[in-house]
């Protein structure tokens, strides 16, 4: 097994969230862009919620309150996904408010072409 070993903690500075992708900018200057698949509550959130960010510490985690998501930044160098549950994300899921339900599956109807 391989252990991830760092010199310094990798600390976020700014944080984009699209459609698809999360981008996390580190303070030494590299980026990281990951897939929102690998983050299914970003996936299924709105655009309002995905934006409503907060960086915990100097940096170390990206805190979504609205999502109770909760990234550390180490993780995201590592390759973890989220380690949510199936069974628990569905029940996340059944508590959204259906218009936002609503509101994703059009725009998951309309990408579809």
């Amino acid at each position: 097994m391989t252990t991830l070993t760092l010199d310094t903690e990798p600390l976020a500075a700014q944080i984009r969230v699209t459609d698809e992708k999360l981008v996390v900018d580190l303070v030494d200057g590299r980026s990281l862009i990951i897939p929102l698949s690998w983050y299914p509550r970003l996936l299924h959130a709105s655009q309002e919620e995905r934006q409503n960010w907060q960086l915990l510490g100097d940096g170390y985690a990206i805190e979504w309150v609205d999502l109770d998501e909760h990234v550390g930044v180490e993780g995201l160098l590592a390759g973890r996904q989220s380690g949510e549950s199936h069974r628990s994300f569905e029940r996340w899921l059944a508590t959204r408010d259906p218009s936002l339900q609503l509101e994703r599956a059009n725009n998951s109807n309309a990408a579809d072409g």
